[in-house]
């Protein structure tokens, strides 16, 4: 019975330890397509909505990057406080948002690769116990460090592909960013 729980336990771990690898790969993999998506482009083009009443490309790179920072801030406390409630985020009203819009892309784009290369950095160092630590969502049973950084990389996904989509109607893709 005891070698069956440790081995149970021990799998359990690799496929921890998988899942926060993938998660992490994932993360770096959507940092280098967001460069690509915007490489070439003016502050006009960025701006611009080539699918009307739809978020431009800076506008989707504002809010990945915006929920870049809320999701960094939530780590901090599930990192630092026993089983913290998480506030539920939404992008209506968010003022924050709106000042980073008025701002050049070029800044953020240059502050959400910042940010993601730190937020890279402070995931890697996580020990398996860490990924695990809980916090209390309104929206989510069992929210965890896991699970919210695995959200974070499909909620990107999302948005990086609305960005292939806009940016597909602003000429060419690059290869590369």
């Amino acid at each position: 019975m005891i070698s069956s729980d440790v081995t149970a336990m021990t799998d359990s771990a690799g496929a921890g330890a998988a899942a926060q690898e993938r998660i992490l790969a994932r993360l770096r993999d959507h940092a280098v397509e967001v460069r690509r998506l915007v490489a070439g482009l003016d502050e006009e083009s960025l701006s611009c909505h080539p699918v009307p009443g739809k978020w431009s490309l800076k506008e989707l790179l504002c809010h990945i990057s915006r929920v870049q920072r809320v999701f960094d801030a939530r780590l901090d406390a599930l990192l630092s406080e026993d089983n913290p409630e998480i506030a539920y985020y939404g992008p209506e009203g968010d003022l924050i948002f709106e000042e980073m819009a008025d701002r050049p892309g070029a800044e953020t784009l240059n502050e959400f690769l910042d940010e993601r290369e730190r937020l890279l950095s402070r995931l890697e160092k996580l020990s398996p116990d860490d990924w695990r630590r809980p916090g209390r969502h309104p929206e989510v049973e069992d929210y965890d460090v896991q699970l919210q950084m695995d959200y974070l990389a499909h909620h990107e996904a999302h948005h990086i592909y609305q960005m292939f989509q806009r940016r597909t109607r602003l000429g060419r893709v690059p290869a590369e960013g």
